[in-house]
């Protein structure tokens, strides 16, 4: 593959040994497992041994880039590396955490490695099914091993779109549903699975055609972001820029979707407003 071989091949064998230890798991929490970060944002035991897999083969196969991950990283993980730099990993050890605490059956794992501010590999996996999306920059997308391309779907009457709700936002909840009203009556259908980065997957595989959701963290993007693209896709904010890492709003298509997607969000939301999740 020549450029970021190396890193593909280390974020894929990562992804895929922290999914075994994810799938290995599954459905045998304990109480004592999960605690609450913040209010409806949850972590297990199992997010953490999953994110120290991963942060443990970044190291040794790349010591010298940084790495921004969900959970609480040790000071020595990153001591002496800028943050700044040029080269910066993004790790979400196990997205939809609240799917896997109840045991359904939606999650998966997923890093990104940023190269001067653009995201340049993404390897996304899924551990119930064993499905591995990955992508390099300039090299194209893959699901198993396989090219995989967007949907070259346009017809409102035969999409399907993928959401998220506003789940640790719920004051936004009021502007998000007229979104989400809209784009309901405008599709063949509208699916809200509780993983971001495995509906940003699909939307890569073309089996989404588009997605959108709002207060989002990095993490949840950044594999989701090169996935797109490389499959033939269009990730933007929801006015068409590129401020969806700072914002956490996002939305990502098959392309032939798009302008009309960010157009009718532009409608809903204002670009003055701040949807943060401190507001």
């Amino acid at each position: 593959m020549g450029a970021f071989a190396q890193e593909l091949e280390t974020a894929a064998a990562a992804v895929k040994r922290a999914g075994a230890l994810v799938r290995e798991n599954y459905a045998r929490l304990e109480e004592s497992d999960v605690s609450e970060k913040a209010v409806n944002d949850l972590v297990t035991t199992v997010d953490v041994r999953s994110q120290e897999i991963v942060v443990s083969a970044l190291r040794e196969r790349f010591p010298d880039d940084y790495i921004i991950a969900e959970e609480a990283l040790p000071d020595a993980v990153n001591a002496g590396r800028d943050p700044h730099g040029r080269r910066r990993w993004y790790i979400d050890p196990l997205d939809g955490t609240t799917n896997y605490i109840h045991a359904y059956p939606v999650f998966g794992v997923s890093v990104a490695l940023e190269v001067d501010g653009r995201m340049s590999v993404g390897a996304t996996h899924a551990p119930l099914s064993g499905e591995l999306f990955c992508a390099a920059r300039g090299h194209g997308a893959t699901l198993d091993g396989r090219p995989m391309r967007v949907s070259a779907v346009t017809a409102r009457n035969r999409m399907l779109l993928g959401t998220g709700f506003p789940f640790r936002a719920r004051q936004y909840l009021d502007v998000y549903l007229q979104s989400f009203s809209y784009f309901f009556n405008n599709a063949r259908g509208v699916r809200r699975a509780g993983a971001a980065t495995l509906d940003f997957a699909n939307v890569a595989a073309g089996r989404l055609d588009g997605f959108w959701e709002m207060t989002l963290s990095p993490w949840d993007m950044a594999a989701g972001v090169v996935l797109i693209e490389e499959a033939g896709g269009r990730v933007s904010d929801f006015f068409g820029g590129d401020s969806y890492l700072r914002s956490g709003h996002i939305v990502g298509t098959n392309g032939l979707l798009h302008e009309w997607m960010t157009g009718e969000l532009s409608k809903i939301f204002s670009p003055e407003q701040d949807y943060s999740l401190r507001s």
